[in-house]
């Protein structure tokens, strides 16, 4: 008998990739053509990244030499009547890489996910937190 996981679960699998900066692991829950969006973002982020090797390409060059997030806190899902679409808010806390200073970032996420995969993932996240820890970097 075939296991069947939720699309909650999916969600709940690509947020501890995420966090664990496990580029595969996240790049495989997404779909083929699945895209990472972010809505509301610092200068220089992508709007959309589209396909499972534009968005490996994109985390490989940022991931572990930006914001490095340790711990998501308050970390809330909301089920929808679509079963696809699964909801979430949390806290994320870490650290500027480059100078050690801590982030908090809070986060408002829509997922997508269909037969185990992860169509869209939009990414709501409060960029002003990104902006200034960009220009704690580079003094602008």
């Amino acid at each position: 008998m075939a296991v069947t996981v939720t699309s909650r679960e999916i969600v709940r699998q690509m947020l501890r990739a995420g966090r664990e900066t496990d580029i595969e692991t996240f790049v495989g829950l997404m779909a083929p053509d699945g895209y990472l969006e972010w809505p509301y973002r610092p200068p220089g982020v992508p709007a959309r990244l589209r396909g499972r090797a534009e968005i490996r390409r994109h985390l490989t060059e940022v991931a572990n030499g930006f914001v490095r997030f340790d711990e998501y806190c308050d970390v809330v899902m909301h089920e929808t009547t679509d079963p696809e679409v699964v909801i979430v808010e949390y806290e994320a806390h870490g650290t500027v890489v480059p100078t050690g200073a801590p982030i908090q970032q809070t986060v408002i996420a829509v997922f997508r996910v269909r037969d185990g995969q992860v169509l869209s993932y939009r990414d709501y996240i409060n960029p002003i937190p990104l902006v200034e820890a960009l220009a704690s970097i580079t003094g602008t």
